[in-house]
């Protein structure tokens, strides 16, 4: 045979594996869109490509990666398989799996993968295959193994939604041993994250998914009756996503105002001219440096704690020592600040007036909770109209309320930004009025890196 003949005939191959591989995987698409058809664009968002190196298979977000003897394989054994990979990926693709970062430092295993990466894989795939477990459908009915039975149970026990993060901070408390971590990949693992290694945050593709996860939720809430039992709690977990996926520290910048600072702007400074003319005359620079900028940090604004009974003292500590971790940056404040701190239930208790850092510490080290009545906030925007017609603030950006929600609410609108500040652990789902803006935040958001 001649070499292009060879040639000729090994594309030819490729070309029918390619194809093959592809009517497998639109087929698992067909059938999981027959019963879930909420999914409708999520299922369809992929084009399908043969990649002799992944393991199984595989997604970036775009492109589902097949290994066509492997897929192959999986269906003879049993389509429901390929089915509930298929769907395991979307899954990973709504909830944004592929974009959650490790952060660096960690200590590498010999293969170069770090334990948290591990952890990290193991926590996505294990909350995928619990919400695909939960799920009442013919085409990814699977029985389950004991290990599988008995982890969901230790899991379940905290009676909260399992998503990636949650998940990963329940395994990390648990202080697997490498046969344990190993079983539980074998026991979880459905397809290659790869992908994810290879590619940087791509903040369209996270866009893109994001709007596909909105879609998903305004059609499981309003049009389709399929919502219910036979979703398990993939309702609840897209809920609890759309809800945490904020950074603190970008919120609390909606508060912030430009202001000039004393300091070099290197972005209005060209240091060619300096140093030309240090060049050309020795001492004399062609140009100097501007001895301010603008920069945009916080300056005003006042924070409300509701010390009500439905409260608990340990929420409101956490939030507030997070807000003063966030604001004790160099980079969120100015050196001179206005930052009155409220509590109140059904009337305001203290109103602490704080100027400066050192002044936030002191608040947080001796933080004591005033209040434990019913919650009307009237009285705290009340309070803060007061102060305003005093001339106590003289550019107030914003109100952040950290409360459980249930309480009375102004009728006006303030002159000023107001956010209604929830915990995920104490939250129950209420209507914040039309011009307020809500945050739920679990606990582990503070700590989540930038996405």
């Amino acid at each position: 045979m001649q070499p292009e003949d060879k040639i000729q005939e090994i594309a030819e191959r490729a070309e029918r594996l390619q194809e093959i591989g592809s009517s497998i995987l639109r087929a698992a698409r067909d059938e999981l869109y027959l019963g879930m058809r909420f999914l409708d664009v999520a299922l369809s968002s992929f084009s399908y490509q043969m990649d002799g190196q992944v393991h199984g298979f595989g997604t970036d977000g775009r492109v589902m990666y097949f290994q066509p003897q492997m897929l192959g394989g999986l269906y003879r054994e049993n389509r429901i398989l390929v089915n509930r990979g298929y769907l395991h990926m979307v899954f990973h693709c709504i909830f944004r799996h592929f974009a959650w970062s490790d952060t660096e430092g960690k200590k590498r295993a010999d293969d170069g993968i770090t334990i948290q990466e591990r952890m990290r894989d193991l926590s996505c795939d294990i909350s995928v295959e619990h919400m695909i477990d939960g799920m009442n459908y013919r085409s990814i009915r699977f029985s389950r193994s004991l290990l599988r039975r008995e982890t969901y149970r230790l899991l379940e026990k905290e009676g909260k939604t399992l998503n990636a993060q949650r998940v990963y901070k329940i395994l990390s408390e648990w202080n697997l041993n490498e046969k344990d971590l190993t079983n539980l990949e074998q026991e979880f693992r459905t397809d290659d994250h790869r992908y994810w290694e290879s590619k940087k945050p791509n903040p369209m593709l996270s866009r893109k998914w994001g709007e596909i996860n909105d879609g998903i939720e305004t059609d499981l809430e309003t049009f389709s009756q399929e919502a219910g039992e036979r979703d398990g709690d993939f309702l609840e977990q897209i809920k609890t996503e759309n809800r945490s996926r904020y950074d603190y520290r970008e919120f609390l910048r909606k508060f912030a105002v430009f202001h000039e600072e004393l300091a070099v702007d290197d972005d209005s400074f060209d240091y060619n001219f300096y140093t030309y003319g240090l060049r050309l005359y020795g001492n004399m620079p062609l140009i100097e440096p501007l001895e301010s900028k603008e920069v945009k940090k916080i300056e005003e604004f006042v924070i409300v704690i509701d010390t009500s009974m439905s409260c608990s003292g340990e929420l409101v500590r956490k939030f507030l020592e997070e807000t003063y971790g966030v604001l004790s940056e160099s980079e969120s404040f100015f050196t001179k600040i206005n930052v009155h701190i409220i509590q109140c239930d059904e009337k305001v208790h203290t109103d602490k007036k704080i100027t400066s850092q050192k002044e936030m510490k002191d608040y947080m080290e001796h933080l004591e909770l005033y209040g434990d009545g019913g919650t009307d906030f009237r009285p705290a925007f009340e309070w803060v109209d007061k102060l305003l017609e005093q001339h106590e603030f003289h550019n107030l950006k914003g109100l952040i309320y950290f409360t459980d929600g249930f309480g009375i609410y102004p009728k006006k609108m303030p002159s000023y930004k107001t956010a209604f500040v929830f915990m995920q652990d104490n939250y129950r789902d209420v209507d914040v009025p039309v011009w307020a803006m809500k945050l739920i935040l679990d606990e582990d958001d503070f700590d989540k890196p930038n996405r």
